[in-house]
């Protein structure tokens, strides 16, 4: 999803701040709102420049793209938590040799009953 703003939309706000406010107040509305524009621009400026000093030199060597959250897939993510392979890193073959990959056996899950004489553990430090 995109949150382009085109000419036409600003045109249209505009319109309607003329029609809402009225052209007798509009001056004073668009004088505060070019403040808090100028004012949000030097926050934004001064935060900038902290981060830099506080972060140091490598905050320029960061991929800030890598770490942009909309690039992952919550279905690719999910998918590849399912379907991990439980496989043992096999060694690397020698020339001419085929490996097979080693499946390391899962122990069996053994499901406990709990009942009123045996309670579930609990960890009263956790809670």
């Amino acid at each position: 999803m995109q949150f382009g703003i085109t000419f036409e939309k600003l045109l249209l706000i505009g319109l309607i701040a003329v029609l809402l406010v009225g052209p007798e107040r509009l001056p004073r509305y668009a004088e505060s709102v070019a403040k808090l524009a100028r004012r949000a621009g030097e926050f934004l400026r001064d935060t900038r420049t902290r981060v830099r000093d506080e972060m140091g030199p490598e905050l320029d060597d960061v991929d800030w793209r890598k770490l942009d959250p909309r690039q992952y897939d919550p279905r690719r993510i999910i998918r590849d938590a399912l379907f991990e392979d439980d496989r043992a890193p096999t060694p690397t073959p020698s020339a001419g040799v085929v490996a097979e990959p080693a499946v390391v056996p899962k122990k069996p899950t053994v499901r406990r009953d709990f009942s009123v004489d045996s309670p579930p553990p609990y960890d009263a430090e956790a809670t």
